[in-house]
């Protein structure tokens, strides 16, 4: 990153939907100089199931506290995981908790929902299972705790939230509101017909930019941190259109971004919105900039985590060196094994050809499966040009070898853990360091075509 602020150190807050983390970006470099990790708990006390707040929110100021001594920062930055917004009372607190997305709700609450969300047309906002659809948390937290609702003042996407906490200063942003919230029209840039629906445009905290500076850390918390100085908190941005905005910086449309954690995330960069199908996770997110991008999903960093340990360990030099004997063997793995979301959200888990078969050969089937569905879904969206893959997968030589040769296609990985924290660095003004092209992955795989159109006839059957 070279700056062009006179900035020279960013803290960023970073919660995923299963870790957070607070890191130190040297604005110069964009390496992460100093970083610690926490596990993002859900508390199931209460009345729904709900992330820790307080403790993500001491975890957030013990570290912030610890790098204000060394190294230093000079802005503070902030990304979250989406389908999350907070409810405040008029006091500035909760008044409820944080509900986790993947808390579902009673048949009846869900079909009184689809009655009241918008058409796929106005939104680009599928219809999706548990809280994913964050319109569909407000109207169960709205429907089910009337009493608690009636408290809400202000409601603020969830990576503003934490700029609230550190600035007193509510906002909303795009980012959030475009992640399949049903709650954006990103055709008119402006909220859908669902906020009024629901009654809540008048408890929508006002939309700014991502990387706008809401303000300078509180007096006291400043005080507390040990701040010799004011420090700026930029507006901040949900993960994966962090991950987004160095690609949106460095390169020209059209290319592909395949955005790796708990979600598998395929963005379509220069494309369009006229083919997306609702029924298959294909959705417009809304980037930094406003604009809509064709998308599409599957929880695949979740399956991949369920797999590994069910299976076992094996090298990664085994399990790339067995992906042609595995395609040779008709070993593949359908899915889905988390079901609810993804291009083929009817499908459940199924092995084929899996007798006798190594941890390697498996783990290579695996590798395989996550690289069939990720062109599923870039299929989905019309994604043409190279693919950046970022994230744990970019480590992952054999899905990136697959993946190449599905699609035939350049895939350059991007590998590290910090692709969401270096994006929502960039809010801060600074800019994408020029660093060494990483290689291009450019493979072929014996029998893969066959092996494909297999997997494609067992789906279907």
């Amino acid at each position: 990153m070279s700056n062009e602020t006179a900035y020279r150190h960013i803290a960023v807050i970073d919660i995923g939907k299963t870790n957070a983390k607070v890191v130190v970006l040297d604005a110069g470099t964009g390496a992460e100089i100093a970083a610690v990790r926490t596990a993002n708990s859900v508390l199931k006390s209460g009345p729904y199931p709900h992330y820790d707040i307080e403790g993500l929110w001491d975890f957030i100021i013990s570290a912030l506290k610890g790098f204000a001594r060394t190294p230093g920062f000079d802005a503070i930055s902030i990304t979250t995981h989406g389908a999350c917004m907070a409810m405040l009372s008029a006091d500035g607190n909760l008044a409820m908790p944080v509900l986790d997305y993947e808390h579902g709700y009673p048949q009846a609450i869900q079909n009184a929902y689809s009655l009241l969300r918008p058409k796929f047309a106005e939104t680009f906002s599928p219809g999706l299972s548990i809280g994913l659809n964050v319109g569909a948390q407000i109207h169960y937290l709205k429907t089910t705790f009337p009493a608690d609702f009636a408290r809400v003042a202000t409601i603020l996407t969830y990576p503003q939230y934490w700029a609230f906490r550190l600035t007193g200063i509510a906002a909303n942003e795009v980012t959030s509101l475009g992640c399949h919230t049903d709650l954006w029209n990103p055709t008119t840039q402006n909220y859908s017909s669902l906020v009024d629906t629901l009654g809540i445009r008048g408890l929508m905290a006002p939309v700014r930019s991502a990387f706008d500076a809401l303000g300078p850390v509180l007096p006291a918390l400043a005080i507390d941190m040990g701040l010799t100085k004011p420090v700026p908190v930029h507006c901040g941005i949900h993960d994966s259109n962090a991950s987004l905005l160095p690609h949106l910086v460095e390169n020209k449309a059209p290319f592909a971004v395949v955005s790796t954690g708990t979600w598998v995330i395929s963005f379509g960069v220069g494309g369009d919105l006229e083919h997306l199908d609702p029924a298959r996770d294909t959705l417009a997110n809304v980037d930094a900039y406003g604009r809509a991008v064709p998308s599409s999903r599957f929880m695949g960093g979740r399956e991949f985590e369920i797999l590994a340990a069910e299976i076992g360990p094996a090298s990664s030099d085994a399990v790339e060196a067995a992906l042609e004997p595995t395609i040779g063997k008709g070993l593949m793995l359908l899915p889905n094994i988390v079901e609810g979301s993804g291009p083929f959200p009817g499908s459940k888990r199924r092995w084929i050809a899996d007798n006798a078969a190594s941890n390697a050969e498996r783990l290579a089937a695996v590798s395989l499966y996550l690289a069939l569905m990720t062109e599923a879904c870039l299929g989905l969206i019309g994604a043409r040009g190279p693919i950046f893959v970022e994230g744990p997968f970019a480590l992952n030589s054999a899905y990136l070898k697959a993946l190449s040769a599905l699609t035939n296609s350049d895939v350059i990985a991007l590998a590290g853990s910090t692709g969401t924290s270096q994006g929502a660095a960039l809010l801060t003004g600074i800019r994408p360091a020029t660093t060494a092209e990483n290689s291009p992955v450019r493979a072929e795989l014996a029998g893969l075509i066959d092996y494909r159109q297999a997997w494609r006839d067992a789906l279907s059957s």
